[in-house]
C-alpha cells in the first residue's frame, strides 16, 4: 500500500511533531498542553507581548481567531498557538555560489 501526501500535510505533521516535542523537551506533557486556557484582551496581549491596541485592531480587523462574549472578546489558547503557526514565515537564504534562494528551517 502506497500513500502520497502533499506537501501541506508533511508540513502540517512536521508542525504537530516538533510542537509535542518542544513540549516534551520543556519537561512538560503534550497531553496537556492547557491549549484550552481562554485569555482576555489583556492575557492575549501579555501572551503574545504586544499591546492591547494591537489585539483590539487583529480582533476588529478578524484577522485572528476569538470569540464575544457579550462584548468582550476571548481568545483560546490553542486556536491562537494554531493561528501562530499558520502565519509563520521562514527566511530565504541563498544558496552558495547558485544565485538561488532556500528556505532557512
Amino acid at each position: 500500500m502506497v500513500i502520497e501526501l502533499e506537501d501541506k500535510d508533511i508540513e502540517r505533521i512536521v508542525r504537530r511533531v516538533l510542537e509535542s516535542l518542544k513540549l516534551v523537551l520543556q519537561g512538560r506533557d503534550p497531553k496537556s498542553d492547557q491549549g484550552d486556557v481562554i485569555f482576555d484582551v489583556d492575557g492575549l496581549a501579555n501572551y503574545l507581548k504586544v499591546s492591547k491596541a494591537w489585539v483590539y485592531e487583529q480582533t476588529h480587523l478578524k484577522e485572528i481567531p476569538f470569540y464575544k462574549v457579550g462584548k468582550f472578546p476571548r481568545f483560546i489558547k490553542k486556536h491562537i498557538d494554531r493561528w501562530l503557526q499558520e502565519n509563520l514565515h521562514l527566511p530565504l537564504t541563498p544558496l552558495p555560489n547558485s544565485g538561488k534562494m532556500k528556505l532557512l528551517k
